[in-house]
């Protein structure tokens, strides 16, 4: 059985492995997050484990270790918190910060949605289903940020697709809405 995360009062996740990104800087005066992005990530894509997705968001991404990579490699990204397939949680920007997740974006008819959100990565990809121990650190996580943050209700959680829409497509068909719901105890006609 997975027990609650912990926020300490800094917004770092204690169970999570804290590895600091360069790539985050302060909200907006007056800004706190009411927004939680879903995202999906594999490095290379389709491939699972290795430490490729902390050296993206570190900054130390080897564009010679895979071709795919020398596209990316100069990307200045980061995500609040990633899920492993294991379950796993690292942390890589304190939820008070701004974490460079988003990119162009928009909710409800406002833009620039790193200034207003969490983003939380899964380890995963849009051709393969996400293991049940990361819906379960998923919902842990959901279920602590929104103590912190009670103004992400269940209609401001949502995917990267649904923020930037036919620009990305994550976290995918393989992602399953419902048993994330069902698992913070949304109901269907509430979202």
């Amino acid at each position: 059985m997975m027990h609650e995360a912990v926020l300490d009062p800094e917004g770092r996740i204690q169970s999570a492995l804290w590895l600091p990104s360069p790539n985050c800087d302060a909200r907006p005066p007056d800004s706190e997050p009411e927004l939680l992005v879903v995202h999906a990530i594999s490095l290379p894509p389709g491939q699972f484990g290795g430490s490729y997705i902390e050296d993206l968001f570190l900054n130390r991404l080897d564009p010679t270790a895979h071709p795919y990579f020398r596209g990316i490699a100069d990307l200045r990204v980061s995500a609040h918190l990633l899920v492993r397939r294991t379950g796993a949680l690292v942390q890589f920007v304190a939820l008070p910060d701004r974490a460079w997740h988003a990119g162009v974006s928009s909710f409800r008819g406002r833009s620039a949605c790193n200034d207003f959100s969490i983003g939380i990565e899964l380890e995963g990809d849009d051709g393969s289903a996400f293991e049940a121990v990361q819906y379960q650190a998923l919902a842990h996580l959901i279920r602590t940020i929104v103590r912190r943050y009670p103004r992400i209700t269940p209609e401001c959680i949502v995917g990267h697709s649904d923020i930037a829409p036919g620009r990305k497509t994550d976290p995918g068909p393989y992602f399953d809405w419902g048993h994330l719901h069902a698992l913070l105890g949304i109901a269907a006609e509430g979202v």
